[in-house]
This record gives structure tokens, C-alpha cells and sequence, in this order.
């Protein structure tokens, strides 16, 4: 596994973002805050986790700080942010990382492997007021520093995934998103990469039914390696699907991503009874064990499983990347 992809040096090495010794580590380790990132709308906290000599630079969003929001009354924002990345496991895909529920030193909330250099922050946050976190630096935006290599020397920086070009079509390599507006009665056209890896993440995103894919949330590591994060504005049992992915809008699935939907499909159909049996037996058993329904009842309602479930099979059935609604916005604001 090369460097970029290991947690950074110090901590908890040679374990990928998403895998499953990094959720049982977010589970279990000692959480402690060392600082807030104060750019997000809803509280959301800096921290590390540490277990049996083992520690991991996390976000922590406790569920006291979540601001809410008219149109998603059913559960909060932290499960859904676990409940994505129950799905992005099943798919095989690993494009979300780690992500768990548990206490924390301001209430239950979503922790989260962090992805790429932790912020600057007080070693051990003892100057926060009690109840205010030490604030701390922001996250890196998309590309951020490169990473180093095994032998300290730096990385690339990775490739763009997202550009504003003059002009009416894409270059090669890119796909046309929309016109935006760039100031002085000019508009410029907002393009993605052509890459195979966003392409992945559009059909996951159809599948969350995420009505929040921003640039900011897009994460490339130097190694090739792309995460993606912020999933609390998904899983409605109505269309919300908003991206700045429309580029494969249209067109036909690849083999790959047929393959990845039959998998969830098949996951999601694992009997577990009812929805309350299913809740009652994820918390019987471990919750990496526990079958794919079964974790998502715990974290969603009944009706909002069922979509996941009708949405993967719409897309099977289709065979092709979704069209926007026209019912709702395509494109979020901010985009990045």
C-alpha cells in the first residue's frame, strides 16, 4: 500500500480510510476534540481517537449541533452520514470512509475517519471554554498538499476534477456540467473530469439519493485513491438528487457498476424480518456482521430503506445514469 494512502505518520499506519480496522478503531478509541472547523453550517469538530496504542485523526459531528432542516424531520444527519457509508461498503467501491455513531465528548454524532493531513490544532484542546471547542484549521480543499512519498520526498498533487473553461463544449477528457455564472455579465462552462472514479461516485450518489454533491466534498489522495464526504442531506424517500456529476447523465451504466448495484441489491434483500427485527438484530450482533438491511434500519426509517432499495432497482432496470428530476435543483449552491 503506498504512503498517501496510510493514515499520516504517527498515527494509525498502514490502514486505509474505509476499511473495516479503521471503523472498529473510530468505534471504540478514546475520542477526545482538539479543535472546530468553523467554515461548516453545522458544528463540526476536529478530533483523534486512541486504542490499545493505536490513534486516528477523525471529524466528530455531534447531533446537538446540527442545525434543522424542514424537509429531513425523520432521524438526524449523523445517522445518514453512517448509512452512506454502510452502502458505499456494500458496493465495494470504499468511497466513503470510515464512518460511525457513538458518544463523544458533546453527546452522540457521527465520527469519521479524516482524510489526508489533520489541521494545526492545540495538542491536547485544554484551552477550549467549556463547551466551545479550540477552534482549528479547515480542511484541505480538493487536491490539497501533495502527500510524501516512503521516502519523505513530496508527491504529485492530484489532477483537477472540476474547472470552469471558456467555450461551449468540454475538452477532451471532461464532461459538460452547465454554464455558471462567473461576475461581469460573463459565464463560463462547469465541467468534471471524465474520470472513472467520479463516474463511481455518481451512481452511488443516485443510490444515496444525495442532494448535496458539492467540489468540496471531493477528496483525491496522491496515490489515485478519491473519498468523499458530507452525507447528511440524503436518503429522502423523494427525488433530491443534486451533483455537480450530471456528466454521465443519460447514458448507459458500465458493466462495473451493474455488477456493484447487483451486489447492493443482493444485500439489501437479505432477510432480516421486519423493520424492527431487522433494527433489533443489527444491535444483536456485531455491525460489521450484521446483514446490510438490518444496519439500515437502525439508522433509517422503513420507508427510506425501501427507496435505497427501489432506487438501486431503477437503475438496474434502466440501465442507464439518471436524468435530473426537473422537480428540484440539479446543481447545489455553492457548488464547491
Amino acid at each position: 500500500m503506498s504512503a498517501p494512502e496510510r493514515i499520516p505518520p504517527g498515527r494509525m499506519s498502514g490502514t486505509a480510510p474505509a476499511a473495516e480496522a479503521t471503523r472498529e478503531l473510530l468505534r471504540q478509541g478514546t475520542l477526545t476534540v482538539r479543535g472546530q472547523i468553523t467554515a461548516a453550517s453545522n458544528t463540526v469538530l476536529f478530533g483523534t481517537v486512541e486504542h490499545a496504542g493505536s490513534s486516528l485523526p477523525c471529524v466528530y459531528k455531534p447531533v446537538a449541533g446540527e442545525r434543522p432542516l424542514w424537509d429531513f424531520p425523520d432521524g438526524n444527519l449523523a445517522r445518514r452520514e453512517v448509512a452512506a457509508y454502510e452502502v458505499s461498503r456494500a458496493t465495494g467501491w470504499d468511497l466513503i470512509p470510515a464512518t460511525v455513531l457513538r458518544d463523544g465528548p458533546y453527546g452522540p454524532g457521527m465520527c469519521q475517519a479524516w482524510v489526508g493531513e489533520p489541521p494545526d490544532a492545540d495538542d491536547d484542546g485544554e484551552d477550549a471554554p467549556s463547551g466551545e471547542p479550540a477552534e482549528a484549521a479547515p480542511q484541505r480543499e480538493p487536491g490539497g498538499e501533495p502527500g510524501r512519498g516512503p521516502g519523505g520526498e513530496p508527491e504529485e498533487e492530484p489532477a483537477p476534477l472540476l474547472a470552469l473553461v471558456d467555450g461551449e463544449e468540454p475538452g477532451e477528457g471532461w464532461k459538460a456540467v452547465g454554464f455558471a455564472d462567473v461576475g461581469g455579465g460573463r459565464s463560463a462552462l462547469l465541467v468534471h473530469a471524465d474520470d472513472p472514479r467520479l463516474r463511481r461516485l455518481a451512481v452511488l450518489d443516485a443510490v444515496l439519493n444525495n442532494g448535496d454533491r458539492k467540489g468540496g466534498h471531493l477528496l483525491p489522495r496522491p496515490d489515485g485513491a478519491l473519498y468523499a464526504i458530507d452525507h447528511g442531506v440524503t436518503f429522502h424517500v423523494d427525488d433530491k438528487l443534486r451533483t455537480l456529476l450530471w456528466g454521465w447523465a443519460g447514458e448507459e451504466l458500465t458493466g462495473e457498476a451493474v455488477e456493484a448495484l447487483r451486489r447492493l441489491s443482493t444485500a439489501l434483500c437479505a432477510d432480516a424480518g421486519g423493520h424492527a427485527e431487522a433494527a433489533e438484530a443489527a444491535q444483536a450482533v456485531d455491525a460489521a456482521e450484521a446483514p446490510l438491511a438490518a444496519r439500515l434500519a437502525e439508522l433509517l426509517t422503513e420507508a427510506e430503506v425501501q427507496a435505497v432499495g427501489k432506487r438501486v432497482e431503477a437503475l438496474l432496470s434502466s440501465g442507464r445514469h439518471p436524468l435530473p428530476s426537473g422537480e428540484w435543483p440539479a446543481i447545489p449552491w455553492p457548488p464547491v
